[in-house]
């Protein structure tokens, strides 16, 4: 009788339903409180300065005087500049090369380590440091010293008596070393193909031993449809990011990317018309179409999942 008068007293006149409902809103309001640090975040560091940016992409701007109204001039000039599409061009390839090999990499480094060696862990975390470090000033001048003339590479390449060069100084090969390093920077793509092997039952690789199937047809017709949401999670991710690579380009390059543009990545020239130039006007305008063809290219990715992404309850995307 206690408990029950214990009970009726903590909500007073309210149906069970009034009780729901306020409940509900409490928990909106607790929500809402803990989101709301991230909340001010967004609009005052994110959302306002991308409204300032697309109204500056309509504008000519040099960060010293008062943006001037030119229209689609930004949009007209940006279009018709060959090193603009050298740049993109620039940028195309090295995503076109550098994800595919880069996920491939850490596909086939993880499936070697959910073969339940020993140390597994450790692998992981040497496997893994690369993705950290990878992005810094330290390893982007580190790689510029490998791959120059009188780089490690070259002396390696001399004790076997090939002839060296300077790798980051030639305009074939200056490209190809930036590829080498986002394909050693594969550690976080392999620690989530990793996880997402350990999710696979163990039944269906015995039912394909059972009936003789090689572990080549095994790994075509089970691991990879099974795999396909954890290879779709990743395409996208790196596709992203490597579409916005910056750092390892500039230190490289020294900021010009060269040698003749072959380094020249999308947001380098973004970077050398802000602020070398001091074209902020024009900066933004590359900023926008960036994030446009970023979005189109999402999307395809998206719409085409339907075609190869599985779930093991049959569902789609």
């Amino acid at each position: 009788m206690e408990t029950s008068t214990v009970k009726q007293k903590s909500v007073p006149n309210l149906r069970p339903n009034q009780y729901k409902k306020t409940q509900t809103r409490k928990n909106y309001i607790i929500a809402y409180i803990f989101l709301l640090p991230w909340l001010i975040g967004f609009f005052s560091l994110v959302l306002g300065p991308m409204v300032s940016s697309l109204y500056l992409s309509f504008t000519k701007f040099d960060l010293l005087n008062p943006p001037e109204w030119i229209g689609l001039a930004n949009y007209q000039d940006m279009f018709s500049d060959d090193k603009y599409w050298a740049s993109v061009k620039v940028t195309l390839q090295f995503v076109f090369i550098a994800v595919p090999t880069q996920l491939i990499a850490a596909l086939l480094v993880a499936v070697l380590l959910n073969k339940g060696i020993k140390g597994v862990g450790i692998y992981r975390t040497v496997y893994y440091l690369p993705s950290l470090l990878g992005g810094s000033v330290a390893i982007a001048l580190l790689w510029k010293n490998l791959f120059g003339i009188d780089g490690i590479i070259n002396q390696v390449l001399g004790f076997f008596g090939i002839a060296g060069q300077g790798w980051v100084s030639h305009p074939d090969y200056a490209l190809g070393t930036i590829i080498i390093l986002a394909t050693w920077q594969f550690g976080a793509s392999m620690v989530i193909f990793l996880a997402g092997l350990k999710q696979i039952p163990s039944e269906l690789y015995e039912a394909a031993a059972v009936d003789g199937s090689s572990k080549v047809n095994t790994f075509f017709k089970i691991t990879l449809p099974l795999l396909s949401p954890v290879i779709f999670f990743n395409l996208v991710i790196e596709l992203i990011k490597s579409i916005q690579v910056f750092t390892s380009a500039y230190i490289i390059s020294e900021g010009t990317g060269g040698p003749i543009n072959s380094t020249l990545f999308y947001t380098l020239y973004l970077y050398q018309r802000g602020f070398s130039y001091f074209e902020m006007g024009f900066a933004s305008a590359m900023a926008w179409v960036l994030v446009f063809v970023l979005g189109v290219m999402t999307i395809m990715i998206f719409l085409s999942s339907k075609f190869w992404v599985h779930y093991e309850d049959g569902g789609k995307l």
